[in-house]
């Protein structure tokens, strides 16, 4: 995929992996949309883009969802990629902590169900470029459960079967979208840092840079530093399970 004046919008896209994203991309020649519930914190990211503007919505609000689409529509006619990136997470312990039923409600609706909605209501749009393309940042914990985020890493896990639907179905149509996946490893963000991010993480600016290699390469999933030894260690025979259980029924 060319990608260089295409029209990107990044949910999450005020700080973090999503910055990063966003800085990236608008420096090659690309029109970026951040969008994010905080004001502040998306004006003071979009002053440090070139050719960038920013929405306010919350992405687990569908009638927000439904007025960033039409943003989108009026000021630019179109959209070349999604990235689904927003996420939230808890750290906590399923036995001794309390309000798990809360921090899970919160973290499936953002970090999974929330992009099912972003991704039914822009398909269309993305469906009448030439090449486009749904970007889901995913996470190493998308792979296997973590006992120390347990709700999220059940919502990674969620978004990774999504993904991985979505792109069968579409390529069985014969798409002009491509459904691409992100694994990072733990990476050094705000976000991350209540689990040891300042210590152990890679660089925001790294998941950004592969990703932009990935998507000029049609790259369907693309696994960052320890993710890719994680996933060829235990996953990597396993993938083509998806094309054997979804044959034509006949």
């Amino acid at each position: 995929m060319n990608i260089s004046n295409k029209t990107i919008l990044v949910t999450g896209g005020g700080s973090g992996i999503g910055f990063a994203i966003a800085k990236l991309f608008s420096e090659k020649g690309n029109k970026v949309i951040i969008t994010g519930r905080d004001e502040q914190k998306l004006k003071v990211a979009a002053e440090q883009l070139s050719n960038a503007k920013y929405f306010v919505a919350d992405i687990t609000n569908s009638d927000n969802v439904d007025e960033l689409l039409a943003f989108v529509v009026f000021d630019y006619g179109a959209i070349d990629v999604l990235v689904n990136n927003a996420a939230v997470t808890n750290v906590y312990n399923l036995k001794s902590d309390s309000g798990i039923f809360a921090k899970a409600t919160k973290e499936i609706a953002t970090n999974y169900l929330a992009v099912v909605n972003l991704t039914e209501k822009f398909l269309p749009l993305l469906e009448k470029q030439p090449e486009a393309a749904i970007v889901n940042i995913n996470a190493i914990i998308g792979l296997s459960p973590s006992v120390y985020m347990p709700t999220h890493s059940v919502s990674k896990s969620a978004l990774r079967a999504f993904s991985q639907i979505l792109r069968f179905t579409l390529e069985k149509a014969e798409s002009t979208v491509k459904v691409i996946e992100v694994y990072p490893p733990l990476v050094k963000t705000e976000f991350s840092k209540a689990i040891g991010s300042a210590t152990t993480g890679i660089p925001a600016e790294e998941v950004a840079e592969t990703l932009f290699d990935g998507l000029k390469n049609n790259t369907p999933e693309i696994y960052i530093g320890r993710t890719e030894q994680f996933y060829q260690k235990f996953f990597a025979e396993t993938e083509p399970a998806l094309g054997f259980l979804n044959q034509p029924r006949g």
